[in-house]
């Protein structure tokens, strides 16, 4: 089985080579990029293509280590004990197993995607190796130890808000998906909204990438974004000459709110205006 990319996700040659190399070394994939580019999507449609079960563990900024692995209810079997709940006498009945004990499980090989790891304390990777490393731990409260029964095809998201320890990279294929170039956006406009003006995804291409060039930008728009700003001109039925014939003194595109994410971008591009209907005087 190779990954292609699917009829819903444009996949690059170079993030196809990626995948396949991963699942043939049996290595996670950590997958960098802009957000908005599908490094989350990507593991969803590698699910799709291959017909594999997801198991999806999103990080958080509180999210520990251990929650991958179970999480034991001390509390919980302290009180039923109080009550004289029978239950008690089996601490199994307490143990909540985390995602990569689900994943390690399970019957057929499934597909693990560990969304978003730089959001987490900087020991998180550290405290996973051995894990991801060996496809088992050690389960202290029941003296079990739990080993995969099919190694997980494991996918790995960062955006690159902190950097990740060398022991850590060391165990992962790496791949960055790099901003799409006008040609891969097409593709992806056309897998999205097969049915769009084409008038207007030229306009629209040109005014997307006009702002990405635009220096000192806080957030540039991202894929994502692009796609949701062309949902909303197809919905208002707006004329690619609007685009097309666009003031370059006004600056801001119509419904800017799909591209622009924060306030201090609309400003730079307000004052460029400003700028720009001085230097015509």
């Amino acid at each position: 089985m190779s990954f292609k990319g699917t009829e819903r996700y444009v996949a690059t040659d170079d993030l196809q080579m990626a995948v396949n190399a991963a699942v043939t070394l049996q290595k996670p994939l950590l997958i960098k990029g802009e957000p908005g580019t599908g490094k989350t999507l990507l593991a969803e449609e590698l699910s799709a293509s291959l017909g594999k079960k997801l198991i999806q563990w999103h990080i958080k900024s509180t999210t520990k280590a251990q929650q991958g692995l179970y999480e034991y209810d001390a509390v919980s079997r302290l009180r039923d004990s109080q009550l004289g709940d029978e239950k008690v006498h089996d601490i199994g009945n307490y143990i909540k197993k985390g995602k990569l004990w689900e994943a390690f499980a399970a019957d057929e090989q499934v597909i693990l995607l560990i969304d978003e790891i730089d959001k987490a304390d900087i020991e998180f990777p550290n405290d996973l190796l051995v894990e991801i490393d060996k496809m088992e731990f050690f389960v202290y409260e029941t003296g079990e130890v739990v080993k995969a029964k099919h190694r997980p095809i494991i996918i790995i998201t960062s955006n690159n808000e902190k950097e990740l320890p060398d022991a850590f990279l060391r165990r992962c294929f790496f791949h960055y998906i790099k901003f799409p170039d006008r040609e891969t956006m097409q593709q992806i406009i056309d897998v999205h909204y097969p049915e769009i003006k084409q008038d207007l995804v030229s306009e629209a291409l040109n005014v997307f990438f006009d702002i990405r060039d635009v220096p000192g930008l806080k957030k540039k728009p991202s894929t994502s974004e692009l796609i949701d700003w062309l949902k909303l001109l197809m919905a208002d039925d707006i004329p690619d000459e609007i685009l097309k014939d666009r003031d370059p003194a006004k600056a801001i595109p119509p419904l800017y709110g799909a591209l622009m994410k924060n306030e201090q971008d609309v400003h730079l591009l307000e004052r460029l205006a400003f700028m720009h209907r001085r230097s015509q005087r």
